[in-house]
């Protein structure tokens, strides 16, 4: 409990007074102005495409990796040869630091001589502006978070596809099920579990993501690429205004917890469901 205080329960019990102040970092005058900081967030357009922009990345980023995810573990699951170096090179980027990532991908997206471009010349498609595009910047940023969770989810499922019982498949299979039916009758359900837990994970790690939109696109451009996190970032450390961004801090808190909640208890459903 004691971290659990000092970490956590005293700061959010501080940036909650914080986000009805007016305060500057610097001035050794904290404004009280009420519930402005709010009022100000939810008269702002800006705010309502920056959920818009958080809640694409996160869908965009989250169900495309836990499938891609599930079928590399279907494939190293199996008996193919040189899995163990596969799931180590698939493994290695959720290992290598966010920011060395988005450096490296940022020279690959860069629109005159990047590799990305380079390959697409070969098939006799124009460049894309990947980073200097509303649209495809968002794809930018999706890709590379898709290659770097990629191999974590992997992992997950295949300790999931381990504890399946043999001996059931066996059964399905004497039952006349084939491979695609036995999957979604017996493996599916059974690493359920597994799913819910990594869509939860993987969901909140969505919504707080920071390194690669500040590496690669800075929000922009035009806003299209600022998620919840970058926008509190901006309005504390660009702006300094200290109370705005203590609301928004406390929004995404909130809306982390709703989503917590709510995934929670259709887990319990869903679970209830299969027992």
């Amino acid at each position: 409990m004691a971290p659990l205080i000092v970490f956590w329960i005293i700061p959010m019990i501080y940036i909650t007074y914080l986000s009805f102040t007016s305060w500057d970092f610097m001035s050794p005058v904290k404004t009280f102005v009420g519930l402005d900081n709010y009022k100000y967030l939810f008269q702002d357009p800006e705010f309502y495409a920056t959920i818009r922009a958080t809640l694409i990345f996160a869908a965009g980023s989250v169900i495309p990796t836990m499938t891609a995810g599930l079928l590399l573990a279907l494939l190293l699951h199996g008996k193919l040869a040189g899995s163990g170096i596969y799931r180590a090179i698939i493994f290695s980027p959720w290992v290598t630091p966010t920011v060395a990532v988005s450096i490296v991908w940022a020279w690959i997206f860069e629109a005159r001589s990047g590799l990305a471009n380079a390959l697409l010349s070969i098939f006799g498609i124009e460049a894309i502006p990947w980073l200097q595009d509303g649209a495809w910047a968002m794809v930018a940023i999706l890709i590379v978070t898709i290659w770097k969770g990629l191999g974590w989810v992997m992992v997950f499922y295949l300790v999931a596809l381990q504890s399946v019982p043999e001996s059931l498949k066996e059964a399905a299979a004497i039952d006349g099920a084939g491979r695609l039916r036995t999957f979604f009758a017996v493996t599916l359900p059974l690493i359920s579990p597994t799913t819910f837990f990594l869509f939860i994970i993987q969901m909140i790690d969505a919504f707080q993501a920071y390194d690669q939109i500040n590496i690669l696109t800075q929000g922009g451009p035009a806003g299209s690429t600022r998620t919840l996190l970058y926008l509190y970032y901006q309005a504390a450390f660009d702006q300094f205004n200290v109370g705005q961004a203590s609301a928004v801090a406390l929004m995404l808190v909130v809306f982390i917890g709703l989503f917590a909640v709510v995934s929670f208890l259709v887990s319990r459903k869903n679970v209830h469901y299969l027992s």
